[in-house]
């Protein structure tokens, strides 16, 4: 049974996670204010440059005169430092709020600790760890991305029952093989507004012709990243006119790349013979990405999972049999695995906690 501390933290997490679609680059955080066993106001972290969860929580306070009486819960370590926003341990140190509950620490510099020592240094009771597992694993994106220095990298397909992606392009002339009913492919849209980019191989550009936007989900678009090591793409792909941005990787030695200098087109040279993967991903830190959804085939997709460089897998499997077919990669047996469905489709979910392993040396 839950503490009435983890309950109001549990509260936090929900909100908090509403942060998905906005709060990117900045942590997803939430806040519960509390007083004498009632919620008087809650807030989140609604869009990185706004402002954060514990103001927000205030905000919504009807009678400010209670929060001299009240615990705020909060699901990370409020900021003490000037960024985008004034620091939200100055604000509940000047509303004389009674008692602070911190979920987890934040790790890095700019913070780790001072908030709470600032509070507790203006006499204020602070209290942390409550739910601290779920809280970190909530940030684990933002985590992975400041500890490990790269994105939070996600691999999804979709496969028939034994095991297939796709018939080989022989057996159908042009077009993948679906297997996503109208409701999968939503929630394949809804994976797409919640990372920040999005790649596919050049043999996934050719074939779908695809848009990688979330067109059924509302949300940020992702940016659109395509490996391209020859140059070998046609110029009137989606992904070269509709207007979005669109990176491109490709090999320096290329020539004639049909698509460079399209208006809404980037294209990267790099040497993809000399570890390529790790090329780009640092390109992507560097561009502040910090989550990553990888949609190629089963080429690319094993690529990723080959060189370890994956921290979750989302494989939806439906009932067809294909019998013969492109091989679909392994679903890695490691990690935390959870299955549910979507219609009559399977979803197996695996995620790593990679980021647990640096955490020390910040907490």
């Amino acid at each position: 049974m839950m503490t009435e501390d983890e309950k109001y933290m549990n509260r936090c997490l929900r909100l908090a996670s509403n942060g998905i679609y906005g709060a990117a680059p900045n942590p997803m955080v939430g806040a519960v204010i509390v007083h004498n066993g009632r919620i008087i106001g809650e807030g989140y972290h609604v869009r990185c440059g706004e402002a954060h969860a514990e103001v927000n929580a205030i905000r919504s306070v009807k009678d400010p005169a209670q929060l001299k009486d009240s615990t705020i819960y909060v699901s990370l370590e409020p900021c003490s430092h000037y960024g985008k926003t004034p620091p939200c341990a100055d604000l509940i140190i000047e509303k004389k709020i009674a008692r602070v509950v911190v979920g987890c620490v934040d790790p890095f510099s700019e913070v780790s600790g001072r908030g709470i020592e600032k509070i507790r240094a203006a006499g204020i009771d602070v209290k942390v760890g409550v739910l601290e597992n779920e809280c970190l694993d909530l940030n684990r994106r933002f985590l992975t991305f400041h500890l490990l220095k790269r994105p939070y990298i996600t691999l999804k397909w979709a496969q028939s029952i034994d095991g297939f992606m796709d018939l080989k392009r022989e057996q159908h002339g042009s077009g993948a093989y679906t297997f996503s009913t109208p409701q999968s492919m939503a929630w394949m849209h809804q994976a797409r507004a919640t990372h920040q980019a999005i790649l596919v191989g050049a043999n996934t550009a050719v074939l779908d012709n695809p848009s990688l936007t979330n067109r059924l989900w509302a949300g940020n678009q992702p940016l659109r990243i395509v490996l391209d090591g020859t140059g070998r793409l046609p110029k009137d792909l989606r992904l070269f006119t509709d207007g979005l941005p669109t990176r491109v990787y490709v090999d320096k030695t290329a020539i004639d790349v049909a698509y460079e200098g399209a208006s809404n087109v980037k294209v990267i040279r790099i040497d993809c013979v000399a570890d390529n993967m790790q090329k780009i991903l640092n390109d992507l830190y560097e561009l502040n990405i910090q989550s990553l959804l990888v949609e190629g085939g089963a080429n690319v997709l094993g690529a990723f999972i080959g060189n370890n460089l994956w921290d979750e897998v989302r494989v939806e499997s439906s009932n067809s049999f294909l019998k013969e077919g492109v091989q679909a990669p392994q679903i890695p047996n490691e990690g935390i695995t959870s299955e549910s469905k979507i219609d009559e489709n399977n979803i197996i979910s695996v995620r790593l906690n990679r980021y647990k392993e640096h955490l020390s040396r910040y907490l």
